[in-house]
């Protein structure tokens, strides 16, 4: 790879410049009419605009994407998170255009882009798994017989997509059909796809997951796991490695079974592994992500390896034992913070300009965003603004550095979700590792309850 094209945005656009630049690569950086004045385009060794501020008309139009590529003369294109990242018909047009796709190969993003065929692949390799349906259509009966099945709570879930998007819990069967419609109007409209389909839904589990490295050779390496149980209507809050409060010979025997699995199968560059975790069922698989987390800092921060730096070296076909020798060990404590522009009680959007932006320099605190003070956050896009990671000796230094950046931050012209994220690292069942994916609403209610 000598030019590589980051066709996304923001902190994800900013971080993928700077590994380019460290590998001695140069950066062809896209935008919007609505990014024009994002800094990490300065930092890029070329800039092409893209369309207009839509993103369905700018960092989604593949068309266009190819067009900046040509116009830019790249032979690589990294996709980021989010947008295309987890497109595979984008990953052949990519590869059908002469460049490097920075990712895993597009029939891995397929099968495992829609999560019933996901599932069907890993179980029969062996994975534990939660009960689920079939793709289901809309018959009333049918769907009835198949939550019946498996027993309440269900969780309607759309095939495709992530981000908890079209996610419907239900506690018995009041509803199943509206709730239904309801998921297949939202798929439809955020996927363009309309698959759904029901898995038994557990009562507050812990989401933890698996990040893997992998070479065109076969060669799998497990960099231990994040828990990313913090979750507010499925979307992750607060990340950290390594899991709290769970046992690590459990944890290292499940990252071995998954590095054979994905072995087994040939899977490529990188990729994480979700899983849900309770006491008293173990793991469960839940979904493989095909591409860049992003909460990948974390991982980092704990191993000292450049996942991006790695990404792109193994999408070129290095082979593992030149990116990645052996697996390092653990070192200390990391925890992410995700700062939203978005109200705190509401949690609706808050776009605007950011008349003032001035984020920690702290030692041990890494700062990722898009932004600087003046830009104004689009209602377009992604709401994220910046994320903030903490890197300690233990947990406990990890929270509490994390805390103190948050209250140094000085963000004004927007509402962001700073208190809320504080409420969590003050609480004392997080604080005590007792997580879960239901413990960042539990801690709103009390918040509201005593207000």
């Amino acid at each position: 790879m000598k030019r590589v094209i980051v066709a996304n945005r923001g902190a994800v656009a900013r971080r993928v410049i700077r590994a380019l630049r460290s590998l001695g690569i140069e950066s062809v950086a896209v935008y919007s009419e609505a990014d024009r004045d994002l800094p990490y385009l300065k930092e890029a060794d070329l800039a092409v605009p893209i369309g207009p501020a839509p993103a369905a008309q700018s960092y989604l139009d593949q068309a266009a994407l190819l067009r900046a590529a040509s116009q830019a003369g790249a032979d690589a294109l990294h996709p980021g998170y989010g947008f295309l990242s987890e497109n595979a018909d984008f990953a052949e047009a990519v590869e059908r255009a002469g460049l490097v796709f920075v990712g895993p190969s597009p029939r891995w993003i397929r099968m495992l882009g829609h999560k019933t065929q996901a599932r069907d692949a890993m179980a029969a390799l062996g994975m534990p798994m939660t009960p689920s349906s079939a793709v289901l259509g809309a018959d009333p009966d049918a769907l009835r017989q198949a939550a019946d099945r498996m027993g309440y709570p269900v969780l309607i879930k759309p095939a495709t997509g992530g981000g908890g998007i079209g996610m419907i819990p239900l506690d018995g069967p009041e509803g199943l059909e509206a709730a239904w419609e309801r998921a297949r109007l939202v798929a439809e409209r955020s996927f363009g796809g309309s698959d759904l389909y029901l898995e038994k839904l557990l009562c507050n589990p812990r989401h933890v997951e698996f990040q893997f490295l992998a070479d065109r050779h076969g060669n799998v390496r497990c960099l231990y796991e994040r828990d990313c149980s913090i979750q507010r209507r499925h979307q992750k809050v607060l990340e950290e490695a390594p899991a709290p409060g769970l046992d690590r010979a459990m944890l290292q025997a499940m990252a071995r079974r998954l590095e054979g699995m994905l072995s087994a199968m040939g899977y490529d560059v990188i990729g994480t592994v979700e899983m849900l975790y309770t006491a008293e069922s173990g793991f469960s698989f839940l979904e493989v992500n095909t591409r860049l987390q992003v909460e990948h800092a974390v991982t980092e921060a704990v191993t000292g390896v450049d996942l991006v730096a790695a990404q792109l070296r193994l999408a070129a076909g290095e082979p593992m034992r030149e990116v990645l020798p052996e697996t390092p060990p653990l070192e200390g404590h990391a925890v992410e913070a995700r700062i939203y522009a978005e109200d705190p009680v509401r949690f609706l959007p808050s776009p605007g300009v950011l008349r003032e932006f001035v984020l920690p320099a702290l030692p041990g605190v890494r700062v990722e965003t898009g932004y600087a003070p003046g830009c104004r956050v689009s209602s377009h896009y992604d709401p994220l603004l910046a994320k903030i990671i903490a890197h300690g000796s233990n947990r406990e230094q990890a929270l509490d550095l994390l805390r103190t950046a948050l209250r140094q931050a000085r963000i004004d012209g927007l509402k962001t979700n700073i208190p809320f994220v504080l409420r969590v690292l003050d609480d004392p069942e997080f604080r005590a590792r007792r997580v879960s994916t239901g413990l960042a609403e539990r801690i709103l209610e009390g918040a509201r309850a005593a207000a």
